[in-house]
C-alpha cells in the first residue's frame, strides 16, 4: 500500500510562497528564494536533470523524490503551473492527479478528483509500488481531515516572507507527529516527522476505476 506524505520548501513563518501567487508569476514575490537550495551546491540530484545541491540536501532530496509514483495537486497549485502543460505534473516520471471540484479544462488530460479519498484511490493504483506525494497547502490539510497523511517533510528555508500561501491553510485537527529526523544543510533545514495518529486503513481500490 503506498503511503501518503507531503514534502515542501517553507519559509520560517511557514510560506510556501511569497505574497500575490498567480500563473504569471506561481510562487509569489520572493517565493523563488524557498527553492535556491536545488542549485547552490555541486552534488547533481539522481532524479530531477538540472537539480544541483550540497551534499546533505542532495541525499535528503533524492530519497524522498525517488519514493514519489503519483503526486496529488489541488486545482491552485494546478492553475497557477498553468496546468504543467496539460499533460505533465511537477514530478519527472511520476504522474498527477488534480484535486479540483469544478471541470478539467479542455486539453487536459491528466485525471481529476473531486475529494481527496477518491484522488488517494486514483494516485494509489498509478503509483504502483511507489509512494504518493502532495503538493500544495489545501491538499495536504484535505489529507489530514480524511486521516491519510502518513508523513510530513519540511524543507524550512531561513527566511521570513511576510505573507503568502501557508502550509496550512486552515485549521486542521490537532495531532501528535514523530520526529524521524532533522538535517541542518546550507540553506536549508530538512525536517521529517511521520504521522501515525492521522493514518486511517480505508479501501483504496474503492475509486480505482473511477472516470474522472
Amino acid at each position: 500500500m503506498s503511503q501518503v506524505f507531503t514534502a515542501l520548501s517553507t519559509s520560517v513563518d511557514g510560506y510556501i510562497t511569497g505574497p500575490d501567487p498567480s500563473p504569471e508569476q506561481a510562487l509569489g514575490r520572493g517565493g523563488k528564494r524557498l527553492f535556491d537550495w536545488y542549485f547552490d551546491g555541486d552534488v547533481p540530484s539522481r532524479v530531477f536533470e538540472g537539480f544541483r545541491m550540497s551534499a546533505e540536501s542532495a541525499r535528503v532530496f533524492d530519497r524522498v523524490a525517488g519514493r514519489v509514483g503519483a503526486v496529488i495537486a489541488g486545482r491552485r497549485t494546478y492553475d497557477h503551473s498553468n496546468g504543467f502543460g496539460g499533460d505533465g505534473g511537477p514530478h519527472p516520471t511520476a504522474p498527477l492527479v488534480v484535486l479540483s471540484r469544478r471541470p478539467p479544462p479542455p486539453g487536459a488530460t491528466q485525471p481529476f478528483a473531486t475529494g481527496i479519498e477518491e484522488a488517494v484511490a486514483i494516485a494509489s493504483r498509478l503509483a504502483g509500488d511507489r509512494d504518493i506525494g502532495l503538493q500544495g497547502g489545501q491538499t495536504t490539510v484535505a489529507a489530514i481531515e480524511a486521516g491519510l497523511l502518513e508523513e510530513v517533510i519540511v524543507h524550512q528555508v531561513p527566511i521570513l516572507l511576510g505573507g503568502g500561501t501557508p502550509l496550512f491553510p486552515r485549521s486542521s485537527p490537532a495531532r501528535e507527529l514523530s520526529r524521524v529526523e532533522v538535517i541542518a544543510a546550507p540553506g536549508v533545514t530538512h525536517l521529517h516527522y511521520r504521522a501515525p495518529a492521522l493514518t486511517t486503513t480505508i479501501d483504496r481500490r474503492d475509486h480505482a476505476g473511477a472516470s474522472v
